[in-house]
Order: structure tokens, then C-alpha cells, then sequence
């Protein structure tokens, strides 16, 4: 999964889909363990402004 920092609003709904708490949302910052991810792309759905964006 890619994260598009310029999209993201910080709204911290792919943080709370996530089932393995991957994703950290802070006022201004996103990461993401992409080491750990298992690619069932729920946060992607859950993105609002699709800002998550699953690589190929």
C-alpha cells in the first residue's frame, strides 16, 4: 500500500479499519508498518479521499 501524503486529511479512518493497528494518524503525520501489512486493503476502502492506494 502506497500512502499520497498531499490527499491524506488525517482523518484517522484507515487507522481505525486496520485489524493488525498498522497505521498511525497524528495531526499532521501518517505511518504506516508496511512490513507487517497483509494487503486485505480494508483501509484502502475506508478512505475517504483515497489517499491509500494499493501497489502493484
Amino acid at each position: 500500500m502506497k500512502i499520497v501524503k498531499e490527499w491524506c486529511m488525517y482523518c484517522g479512518e484507515c487507522a481505525g479499519v486496520c485489524p493488525r493497528c498498522l497505521i498511525e494518524v497524528g495531526e499532521a503525520t501518517i505511518t504506516f508498518d508496511e512490513s507487517s501489512c497483509k494487503d486485505c486493503e480494508i483501509c484502502v476502502q475506508a478512505c475517504p479521499v483515497r489517499a491509500l492506494i494499493k501497489e502493484e
